[in-house]
């Protein structure tokens, strides 16, 4: 008589795998999308502070841009920051400024984390405003 694995018994280890990979698969997709949001709102927020700092010290919102918070020291860290945009608008009183986003992350997850966030076609929109003490 031959030792081995009767065609049954591995047919039963893959159907076996094969329903380990359907229930673990959705749950590391999900982690990868809830990191890519973190990610997002984290990077939001450290150009939100970056910006504030920009409009505080040089008094104007004049000339902001990723790239002059970048040339100028305000973000030091800068990789992955791609696809950041940020404009702003000066008034009497206050800077009104609005960051877009327009890499691919879920909208509901990164509303988890940052509520203010909101989806403007395929982008992310991020607004907030600096108000102006001198």
């Amino acid at each position: 008589m031959v030792r081995g694995f009767t065609l049954i018994e591995l047919l039963i280890v893959l159907a076996v795998i094969a329903a380990l990979l359907a229930i673990a698969t959705p749950v590391a997709l999900n982690a990868v999308a809830q990191a890519k949001a973190t990610q997002v709102a984290s990077n939001l927020r450290n150009i939100r502070s970056a910006a504030e700092s920009f409009v505080m010290i040089n008094k104007t919102a004049t000339g902001l841009s990723i790239d002059n918070l970048k040339t100028q020291g305000y973000l030091t860290n800068t990789a992955g920051l791609e696809n950041y945009r940020i404009t702003a608008t000066q008034a009497a009183t206050v800077v009104t400024a609005q960051i877009v986003y327009t890499g691919g992350v879920d909208i509901d997850k990164l509303r988890g984390i940052l509520p203010e966030a909101t989806r403007t076609g395929n982008n992310v929109t991020y607004s907030f405003s600096i108000p102006i003490w001198w």
